[in-house]
């Protein structure tokens, strides 16, 4: 028996929350007949690709923090994607990216490159095979085919789905197949309409069969390649052959008690996540959910990460010693004294940065105690599928915020914002949790920690409390919170972006928690009709 919506309680035998109903109740079907949290991430992560093509695809990257019970110990594997490139062909050309504006709403829009230039080397189904390998108790056909039924079957958009499709709409219609997806007759999807995707169906059970290595060799590999060979892409066989995920070390934090575990470098979200808790939790004490006081310093704890952004940290973050040079005594405390300092009437603004914006993210637990969260992004998507296999490729060479990696070598990993978190205390996991949404993500995810830490306030009311962001010298205030209390914040100086409601373009934050008596807690963000599932 499930309960499936966007926030249930139940005590249980596990719990899912995920960006899609669909992707949510597979990781939940995975629970139910056996399997461990492992095993519902594997089902998910697959079922995503049916359920979320927006955000995600088998062509895509992401990151897998992991915490079996049976040790306790957290892990990260990287599975996210690689510059593109190794023994290019001789007179192969590389085209140029093509630029196209997303909307959030009537202000606030972003830039994003797309095509086939912007293809990195793909890492989604090794490390989703990886992890199996590892730690999987189900057979992986079993958890693949699934999401090969409901592609092929179609999956209607729901608003949260809709609101995301509208957004990317020039995107989704860059290239003759996009178009035959997304606009089969000539009119643009439409809420309540089913997308259909039987090529990528049939690539899926390639998957299913052959395993991971069908990414790697065969058909679906020959047909990426060719595909960017023919309209100037950079990805190469030996692109495919050479990739291998990474498991890594999480980056460790604190916050209020609690032990942080999330991303390390060379991706860079965990590591601002981690320096933001870090800032806030020296201040003096916790400040009342939805003042302006409050509002504001989360604000300037958002610009003090921002500041970092120099060029030690980018240098840091792919040589080594970003966590030690970041979260160093000296480095939050002036932080801290920034926070400190906008509460007292001086505030320093400083530019946000950005980076990949088309992401999911599922957090399980398991009625044994084992813990995973799965972030995955295929950038906004390229706007290209290939041919005759429907595989969505992604366009992570296209973002703004990696555009520094492009002149590393072959092989070398992006970084990302993508930030998948476990926060424990006394040795046991309390929330599970990680986000979609650009740049927003690590605002969300921190917002949501700090509702849940410092206001005690239920999962799912923790992720459904409007949230702010810092975007260059605005702050971006989502509908909900007191007009008073945003007034007041003009007043103090803040140049305010006021949003009519909750909005996608502030992330989807998907978490579970558990209490100390073992009672399971699931919430999915509503602002993309997110949804969670406790069994």
């Amino acid at each position: 028996m499930s309960t499936r919506g966007p926030g249930v309680t139940r005590a249980v035998r596990g719990a899912v929350a995920a960006g899609h109903e669909l992707t949510a109740g597979a990781g939940a079907d995975a629970l139910a007949q056996g399997g461990n949290a492992f095993d519902a991430i594997v089902a998910a992560g697959a079922m995503s690709w049916a359920a979320e093509p927006a955000l995600t695809a088998p062509c895509g990257g992401g990151f897998v923090l992991v915490r079996p019970a049976a040790d306790g110990r957290s892990r990260l594997l990287d599975c996210f994607t690689a510059i593109p490139g190794r023994n290019l062909p001789r007179g192969r050309r590389v085209g140029e990216v093509d630029a196209v504006s997303v909307p959030f709403d009537e202000q606030t829009t972003q830039v994003f490159h797309i095509g086939a230039a912007a293809c990195a080397v793909p890492g989604v189904v090794p490390g989703l095979g990886a992890l199996h390998r590892r730690f999987g108790r189900l057979p992986w056909r079993s958890l693949l085919l699934p999401a090969a039924e409901a592609a092929d079957r179609g999956v209607v958009t729901n608003r949260g789905q809709f609101a995301v499709f509208r957004a990317i709409e020039a995107v989704m219609t860059h290239t003759a197949e996009a178009r035959a997806l997304f606009a089969p007759d000539g009119h643009y999807l439409r809420e309540g309409d089913a997308v259909r995707q039987p090529e990528l169906a049939a690539s899926i059970v390639q998957i299913a069969e052959r395993g991971p290595e069908a990414m790697r060799s065969g058909d679906l590999a020959r047909a990426m390649v060719d595909h960017q060979a023919a309209t100037g892409g950079p990805l190469t066989a030996d692109d495919l052959l050479a990739y291998r995920p990474v498991w890594r070390r999480p980056l460790g934090g604190a916050y209020r008690g609690h032990d942080l575990h999330t991303n390390p470098p060379p991706s860079s979200g965990g590591s601002l996540i981690a320096y933001m808790l870090a800032v806030l939790d020296g201040v003096s004490r916790p400040l009342p959910p939805g003042e302006a006081r409050t509002l504001l310093a989360l604000a300037e704890t958002m610009r003090a990460a921002a500041r970092t952004r120099d060029a030690r940290f980018e240098r840091l973050l792919h040589r080594g010693g970003l966590p030690a040079h970041l979260l160093s005594a000296a480095s939050v405390e002036r932080g801290r004294r920034a926070v400190e300092q906008a509460l007292a009437g001086i505030p320093s603004p400083a530019p946000a940065v950005r980076a990949d914006s088309g992401t999911t993210h599922i957090s399980v637990i398991d009625g044994d105690g084992n813990a995973a969260a799965f972030t995955a992004s295929n950038g906004c998507h390229s706007g290209v599928v290939v041919p005759g296999v429907g595989l969505h490729l992604n366009n992570m060479m296209g973002e703004e915020d990696l555009a520094a990696g492009r002149h590393r070598s072959p092989g070398g990993r992006l970084t990302s914002m993508q930030a998948p978190s476990i926060l424990a205390r006394d040795g046991r996991v309390r929330l599970v949790v990680g986000s979609s949404g650009s740049n927003r993500l690590r605002s969300a995810i921190t917002q949501v920690i700090v509702n849940l830490v410092d206001h005690g306030m239920p999962v799912s009311e923790a992720v459904s409390n409007p949230r702010v962001h810092v975007e260059g010298d605005r702050l971006d205030c989502e509908g909900g919170i007191d007009p008073q209390e945003v007034d007041r914040l003009e007043e103090w100086g803040e140049r305010v972006n006021r949003f009519g409601g909750l909005n996608l373009y502030f992330g989807g934050a998907n978490a579970v928690t558990v209490d100390a008596g073992g009672r399971l807690d699931a919430a999915g963000d509503p602002r993309r009709d997110c949804a969670a599932v406790v069994l």
